[in-house]
């Protein structure tokens, strides 16, 4: 057998730089990521409710810590997965129905998906705040 040789360097499939991935593609993965994210903010809520059974100091260190900037930064991330989770799985309910998986309607749909869960975020922690007093 023969070798022919290379004549000139094989085409690249797209590369990130060149390829950019719709909205529905980002929120998607968005959505699993944010799944996953809810794990370990659900180990935060056990925690609490733990550190609450335990103890008046236990739950005293608990609230300093999620009290704290890094720990307000964590609670505000496990606000903004859980509002963006909630949209994204009423996004699916909708196309489960069969509304809206025109390419125009999904990517408006998956936009207001990330719109609402930063304005749900947001409004949450404003009335938290308005709440508390503080």
């Amino acid at each position: 057998m023969s070798k022919s040789p290379a004549t000139r360097a094989r085409p690249l499939s797209p590369h990130l730089t060149v390829y950019r991935p719709p909205i529905t593609m980002t929120m998607s993965i968005i959505h699993r990521i944010t799944g996953g994210a809810l794990y370990f903010g659900t180990l935060l809520v056990a925690l609490w409710l733990m550190a609450a059974a335990r103890s008046e100091a236990t739950f005293d260190w608990v609230n300093w810590a999620f009290g704290s900037w890094p720990g307000r930064l964590v609670l505000f991330g496990y606000t903004w997965a859980l509002m963006h989770h909630m949209l994204g799985g009423v996004r699916h309910l909708i196309w489960d129905t069969g509304v809206g998986l025109e390419k125009d309607t999904a990517s408006r749909i998956a936009w207001a998906t990330l719109a609402g869960s930063i304005v749900l975020t947001l409004l949450i922690w404003i009335a938290g705040y308005m709440a508390r007093g503080s």
